[in-house]
């Protein structure tokens, strides 16, 4: 079957979806969640094939760490689409209603988005939150993994094939794509707006900007995850460090890992070694501006000088930028220049502070006295995400199953005419 073939079926689908009941729904996700426990064995095998091609493809750390699955990371796969399962049901949800002055009642009513492609790199998880997240919301999906996971996504993707049939659905309401040797083969994709609602791409710059350019269809775009934390000369300065040695290490793999540290310049030749040796003790490369790396070089303490540039990169690994501003409005400059749109936060004890730092950062999350590792579907409640949105229209942060929502007006009338 071709591409065109394969998604001409899958749109003939979504109306199937969008009068499923809920309870069904729900049922649904509950077998998934038991039956991928069943199939623990199954489903590691098929990583551990993944991570031995893997070895001549020359991923990077990061993706390596994303592309390997285990007990722990399957356990909390099935957790979240139990959580999933359990939510209310997001559709024929009543978001307004009232009369107009002709006596129209009109009811504003959430719906499914239709067929959603997703394009993402490495993680398998992803494969399992997405299809959940789109059958609760009532949404065909098409999923588009990367090559060096695909073993591990097939054989996630026969989870949920297995209980398609067990309540009698077409496995073409999820369909898992096969590999692509080059991302050209993307284009086809890209262009299939009689078929396809809408398009969310989930990986690296280059995925992001490929499918940005070339996609005839709407994006919502989950952008590299440039996040920054500044340190205000009231915060509490053990409590801070321990925010930011979270924020960078704990994964620095994922998009929400802190990628720059910026520290008022009002307590930094306090502040700075403290926070630098804790985080050289976590084994954390240190990069950054002439005045940072002046006050490290007296500290005995390693610092990489860095060019302004520099501070647009997303490492993805154990590496963090540094610099040192005049103040709070120094750092929400180079947060609107450097910043991605991704999540950002203040560490600080001053209200004012606080609150100016909360109100003029435009972000998808805007954190106070919090790792910025918090922006997660499954932290915010919402059992898994689709993805991260950076783009501001239609849906921003975490995409749980309310994000792929969309809506349309019920209106009853008398035979009224204009």
């Amino acid at each position: 079957m071709n591409l065109q073939e394969q998604l001409q079926k899958t749109y003939r689908t979504k109306d199937i979806l969008a009068t499923l009941s809920h309870g069904v729904r729900s049922a649904f996700l509950h077998d998934c969640a038991q039956l991928l426990l069943r199939q623990q064995d199954a489903i590691l095998e098929s990583n551990a094939q993944d991570l031995e091609n893997a070895k001549t493809l020359n991923l990077s750390p990061s993706m390596l760490e994303r592309l390997e699955l285990n007990p722990k990371k399957l356990n909390a796969m099935a957790e979240s689409l139990q959580k999933i399962a359990d939510f209310p049901d997001p559709l024929n949800r009543i978001l307004g209603g009232f009369e107009n002055h002709c006596g129209l009642k009109i009811e504003k009513v959430s719906t499914p988005l239709g067929v959603i492609a997703v394009i993402y790199e490495s993680r398998p998880n992803v494969t399992s939150d997405v299809a959940a997240l789109c059958f609760k919301s009532g949404n065909a999906c098409i999923l588009k993994g990367g090559k060096e996971a695909q073993k591990s996504n097939e054989s996630i993707m026969n989870v949920f094939y297995e209980c398609l049939q067990k309540h009698d659905l077409s496995r073409d309401c999820m369909v898992l794509l096969p590999a692509m040797s080059c991302r050209d083969e993307l284009k086809e994709l890209l262009v299939a707006k009689d078929f396809i609602d809408l398009i969310i791409p989930r990986g690296g710059e280059g995925l992001i900007s490929f499918v940005s350019t070339h996609a005839k269809i709407p994006v919502i775009k989950q952008d590299k995850g440039v996040c920054h934390i500044f340190a205000h000369h009231t915060c509490d300065q053990d409590k801070a460090i321990s925010v930011i040695i979270n924020a960078k290490t704990s994964r620095p793999s994922v998009c929400n890992a802190c990628e720059t540290l910026l520290i008022d310049e009002s307590f930094a030749t306090e502040f700075l070694p403290k926070v630098a040796k804790s985080l050289r003790n976590a084994n954390t490369i240190l990069k950054g501006c002439a005045k940072s790396c002046a006050i490290l070089k007296d500290c005995a303490i390693a610092c990489e000088q860095i060019e302004m540039e520099a501070y647009h990169t997303e490492y993805g690994d154990n590496v963090i930028n540094l610099r040192i501003v005049s103040g709070i409005q120094e750092a929400l400059e180079h947060i609107r220049i450097f910043g991605s749109g991704h999540s950002e936060a203040i560490l600080s004890e001053d209200y004012c502070a606080i609150e100016l730092f909360l109100n003029r950062v435009d972000s998808s999350c805007v954190y106070v006295n919090a790792s910025t590792r918090f922006s997660d579907g499954g932290e915010f409640g919402y059992g898994a995400e689709v993805g991260i949105s950076t783009s501001k229209i239609h849906a921003r942060g975490p995409m749980g199953v309310e994000s792929l929502t969309s809506y349309k007006y019920k209106i009853r009338g008398d035979y009224q005419v204009r």
